[in-house]
């Protein structure tokens, strides 16, 4: 018989990361070897035993789901990562995807279901919530890199001065960027810009 598939789950909501670990171990090819409540502590798990999958949310304190995807992509490639959130959110998917994420499954899943899910990702297939997947299609982020760099910087308070400096570029170039994103989302300003696009996962 085959060791069980080991997991680490990242949630930062106690009671959701309790019944995710309860519910996976009664799968008798499952086991939970780590349970973290932000991506800094997940990482901290990686490091000292060795781990076959990371389950993790994507809004946490600190580093989030889609940065930790990131970082165990470029140092851990070996460790498969899925995501299990609340957020059905297309552009959150997308960013999913681009971190090296196997699979991107929503909160209210069965638990037989996301147990499945698992075994699918540790065979090397894509998992994909199939509602979300079809959002998707039907609209990408229409932000390019630095728009989305850009925007993100405004929402944080940077000045228009202070994000060109940052970005090295000048002042003009920073307003088109912020005119260019707020033309494509619709919005009157860059305040309302930078709602939807994290709205929408786009940031």
């Amino acid at each position: 018989m085959n060791d069980p598939t080991r997991l680490i789950l990242v949630e930062d909501q106690t009671l959701i990361l309790g019944a995710l670990a309860t519910l996976l171990d009664m799968e008798p090819d499952l086991t939970v070897v780590g349970r973290a409540s932000d991506g800094e502590e997940a990482l901290r798990l990686v490091a000292g035993q060795p781990v076959d999958l990371v389950l993790t949310d994507i809004e946490m304190p600190g580093i989030g789901g889609l940065e930790l995807a990131r970082r165990l992509h470029r140092d851990n490639p070996n460790i498969i990562v899925g995501i299990v959130t609340t957020f059905a959110r297309k552009g959150y998917l997308r960013q999913a995807l681009d971190a090296g994420v196997q699979g991107y499954l929503l909160k209210d899943t069965p638990s037989d279901q996301l147990a499945d899910a698992i075994r699918r990702m540790c065979a090397g297939e894509k998992v994909i919530d199939p509602e979300l997947a079809a959002a998707a299609r039907s609209g990408e982020n229409p932000l390019t890199e630095r728009e989305r760099q850009v925007l993100k910087l405004a929402a944080e308070g940077l000045t228009t001065e202070m994000i060109a400096l940052r970005i090295h570029r000048s002042e003009g170039t920073v307003r088109n960027y912020l005119s260019e994103a707020i033309s494509k989302l619709h919005a009157r300003n860059r305040v309302e810009a930078a709602r939807i696009a994290r709205e929408q996962g786009f940031l």
